[in-house]
């Protein structure tokens, strides 16, 4: 059995999966309180499918990019998870496991973080034939700068308000497909598709030096001394 584990934003995801089936998966809005709600749901959702957590095989966490406290919160349960059990740890980047529940539809994937400051963290993935790419990466941008890199017909999905999803509409025109509000939640199913793919070809991370994927210092100065 493989454990996903994404803290990366205010929303939240776990799931369990067996022989390629899922077993259970819970996607709630969890703001901050990650370290508050994260163990006692993943306890939650191994008595609703019935397992121990000894059973698990592999611990597959989303690494980022996304919040401060959501990452570390998620990464360092991850790595304990791993050592404790004695089990391989799979570190998959958020914005590709956003992007990868909409692989199938053929087109260039666009997804978005915010990323405060006026400005958005996106990534660019496309499925072609059988092979999975991303073919552009994470980076910091603005909604201007972003839209003028799309030629192609592509799915915007993510982080997308409706004032960023009209703008894209106004700017980009027919070629945007913009993901409603409502289904546009990660869940943590498509992040434990993306680690069984590592995992079953042997593709491990060290949990001693998987970091999170930070696009942006963060905003600490130091103190002021008298």
């Amino acid at each position: 059995m493989q454990i996903a584990i994404d803290t990366s934003t205010g929303t939240a995801s776990l799931a369990l999966v067996k022989d390629g089936a899922m077993l259970a998966e819970l996607t709630w809005r969890c703001g901050q309180d990650h370290t508050v709600h994260l163990l006692p749901n993943l306890a939650h959702l191994l008595r609703q499918a019935g397992v121990t957590l000894e059973s698990a095989n592999c611990i597959i966490v989303a690494k980022g990019p996304g919040s401060y406290n959501g990452l570390r919160v998620g990464l360092s349960t991850a790595k304990g998870l791993a050592f404790s059990l004695d089990i391989p740890l799979i570190g998959i980047s958020t914005l590709e496991a956003e992007a990868y529940q909409y692989a199938g539809d053929g087109l260039p994937v666009c997804v978005i973080q915010n990323a405060g400051r006026g400005e958005i963290a996106a990534a660019i993935y496309q499925e072609k034939g059988s092979q999975w790419f991303q073919t552009a990466a994470e980076h910091i941008t603005t909604a201007k700068a972003l839209c003028e890199q799309v030629k192609d017909r592509t799915i915007f999905c993510g982080e997308v308000t409706a004032a960023l999803a009209g703008y894209i509409k106004e700017t980009v025109e027919e070629n945007a497909v913009i993901i409603s509000s409502i289904s546009h939640w990660r869940r943590a199913g498509y992040l434990a598709e993306l680690g069984l793919r590592r995992f079953q070809a042997g593709d491990f991370d060290n949990p001693a030096t998987l970091q999170p994927l930070y696009l942006r210092a963060p905003a600490i100065t130091q103190a002021k001394h008298r």
